[in-house]
């Protein structure tokens, strides 16, 4: 009996993962095909999850949709998720100093999670989505979070990736990132520009915890021809400046931080 709950259990988490921000409405069928599951397993597990709030159902289409219990969840998690807490008021002086979107990214697996964004109020602005999943190759806070994790646990997530182009500037060699990545330790932040959204610049740099260890990336991003060299200049200042204090907040006592700032 224990066997078949716990089956089901998997059956059930399964399917949640089906849905993202890009497939968020799938019927039975769809949801079967993805999981390899049964017609029949999807149609009755998905039924009871309905039934728990944690999927919603289109009665015209019959597809179904992440539900409200779900955000409930995920709205317990970021309360008690310390580094968004400790981050914001940096992340809200950041956005006044450089008139930039302010994105913090977190480690989620092999991928980073966008867990807080204040947009810039300029009408050209980059967007990036709470909740949203990037990849670590492609882009400024992936590359200070790959940079500066151990390194047995980089060269795990470098050995899976597939480097896959989202542009023709997305770093798809491996080699030539490693390299890159080495830099970014050194000088402890990344700047990219298009490597993931065409004519779209980032600024990230890491900022760690009481173990010194990298808990996130908070980046300043916007259209590449605002990202000139004076003002990278003085995002790079403003954007160290910010982790470090953040760090130190959350008990960092390690040395990552250039002495200047």
């Amino acid at each position: 009996m224990r066997t078949e709950k716990v089956q089901t259990l998997d059956r059930a988490f399964q399917i949640l993962d089906c849905f993202s921000l890009e497939q968020n409405a799938l019927g039975v069928r769809e949801v079967a095909r993805i999981t390899a599951l049964p017609v029949s397993v999807c149609g009755r597990l998905m039924s009871s999850l309905r039934d728990w709030g944690m999927l919603n159902q289109d009665a015209r289409t019959k597809e179904y949709m992440i539900g409200a219990k779900a955000l409930r969840w995920g709205e317990i998690y970021l309360a008690n998720l310390d580094i968004r807490t400790v981050a914001l008021p940096e992340i809200n002086e950041l956005l006044v100093k450089t008139k930039e979107t302010i994105s913090l990214y977190i480690l989620d697996g092999d991928e980073r999670l966008c867990v807080e964004r204040m947009e810039s109020a300029q009408n050209v602005r980059i967007v990036a989505r709470i909740g949203r999943r990037l990849p670590l190759y492609a882009g400024s806070a992936g590359k200070v979070l790959l940079a500066f994790l151990p390194e047995f646990r980089r060269n795990e997530i470098l050995s899976k990736t597939n480097f896959t182009p989202f542009t023709k500037s997305t770093i798809i060699d491996e080699k030539i990132l490693r390299q890159e990545l080495e830099q970014i330790r050194k000088q402890c932040y990344a700047f990219s520009d298009g490597e993931w959204v065409s004519d779209a610049a980032g600024i990230a740099a890491p900022i760690f915890d009481y173990h010194n260890d990298v808990v996130a990336a908070l980046t300043i991003s916007g259209p590449s021809n605002r990202f000139t060299a004076a003002a990278r200049k003085i995002h790079i200042f403003n954007i160290l400046r910010s982790v470090q204090r953040i760090s130190n907040d959350l008990g960092y006592i390690g040395n990552a931080y250039p002495q200047t700032y």
